[in-house]
């Protein structure tokens, strides 16, 4: 298998970075990330107009990428700065509303940059399961209507459109009946809050919201979203993950006790080794996740939650021995590494944690 990105890719990816590193510093991000919105207008249509959006789909939906890798080459740089901007609801819901069809109109003003797409699945109750989706979706007259509470939603308050999940028929736990509805923002009640990470999340109460129904058979739409998510969280870890590293190694050469740099420590030393050692296996994880994303159920499903998990365990073990070793300044928010470690923490939990990503593999090897 070959690693390395294609030039195109390639060149997406370094212009990103340099992007991200010129005009998206770590003091631009808090700013934007503690501004009432929690979002930039201004550096999201930037980078749509470099076509970073349009990297994350395919040419049948009007991008011109769209594979796991695209996807890695975009994540990693944004892991790398720490951005806050909808990218991840954006890519969920359009790769949804891209594999139903008949929504080229929408998916391309979100290409464009013009519209903010939103995913709202979670429920209090559903606990990382994908088919416990108690929001009911009645027919009205030609249309639908939706009842029920979507919990966590992130950037909800920057979507001008958002896809729900609906059970049409059945009850919470059957993979069947579960429909996919559009649903203007204005239409629901909304409640926004600022996440720990410093992103922003919020509930979405429906009570007999009009809705557009997109596709009546959704589950496996869904599956396929959190497998894109999964990857691209993956890759957005090892982008944190690297900054981390690099900034603790740059303060054990730099950082002074009795006399000599604190890296010279053999103790230091080996937990320094240990931590980049499972940092690279990780990247081996999120590789193999990437190149699954377009082969079959299974093999896509046991290769995103291996790489959910091992995401999940390295960084912790990153996030806390960053920490500890820039001792006490590692907790402070002037210092851009506790930033990087909290958004460490809270990938580890989003779509689906360790717990649930361990026992979903061993369950789908012995489904074979």
């Amino acid at each position: 298998m070959d690693f390395h990105h294609s030039e195109d890719r390639q060149m997406l990816a370094d212009t990103l970075g340099r992007y991200l590193q010129q005009r998206y510093p770590i003091d631009v991000r808090n700013r934007i990330s503690g501004s009432e919105d929690g979002w930039s207008r201004e550096h999201w249509a930037a980078l749509a107009e470099l076509g970073v959006v349009g990297a994350l789909f395919g040419e049948e939906a009007g991008g011109f990428g769209g594979t796991g890798f695209d996807i890695a080459a975009v994540f990693e740089q944004l892991g790398k700065a720490l951005v806050v901007e909808p990218f991840l609801c954006t890519l969920m819901a359009g790769r949804m509303l891209a594999k139903a069809g008949g929504q080229h109109a929408l998916l391309g003003d979100a290409i464009a940059g013009t519209t903010i797409l939103a995913f709202a699945h979670d429920e209090p109750q559903s606990r990382y399961d994908l088919a416990d989706v108690a929001t009911r979706a009645m027919r009205n007259g030609d249309g639908w209507v939706l009842t029920g509470i979507k919990a966590v939603v992130p950037q909800i308050e920057a979507a001008d459109r958002v896809l729900v999940s609906a059970r049409i028929d059945g009850e919470p736990g059957d993979e069947s009946g579960i429909g996919l509805f559009l649903v203007d923002k204005a239409a629901a009640a909304l409640r926004g809050y600022p996440m720990i990470d410093g992103g922003r999340g919020g509930e979405l109460t429906l009570n007999a919201t009009p809705a557009t129904l997109i596709t009546e058979d959704g589950h496996a739409l869904i599956e396929d979203a959190v497998a894109a998510g999964i990857v691209a969280l993956a890759w957005e870890a090892i982008g944190v993950m690297d900054v981390l590293k690099a900034s603790t190694l740059d303060y054990l050469r730099t950082r002074k006790q009795f006399g000599v740099p604190i890296g010279k420590f053999q103790a230091l030393q080996h937990r320094m080794a240990t931590v980049a050692l499972e940092i690279e296996q990780a990247r081996s994880a999120a590789i193999n996740a990437a190149d699954a994303l377009g082969k079959d159920r299974r093999t896509r499903e046991r290769a995103v939650s291996a790489a959910k998990y091992t995401i999940g365990r390295v960084g912790t073990l990153a996030a806390e021995e960053s920490i500890q070793m820039h001792g006490g300044i590692g907790m402070t928010w002037e210092l851009p590494l506790s930033h990087f470690a909290k958004r460490l923490t809270m990938i580890g939990h989003q779509l689906g944690d360790e717990d649930h990503h361990i026992g979903r593999f061993v369950a789908l090897g012995h489904a074979a």
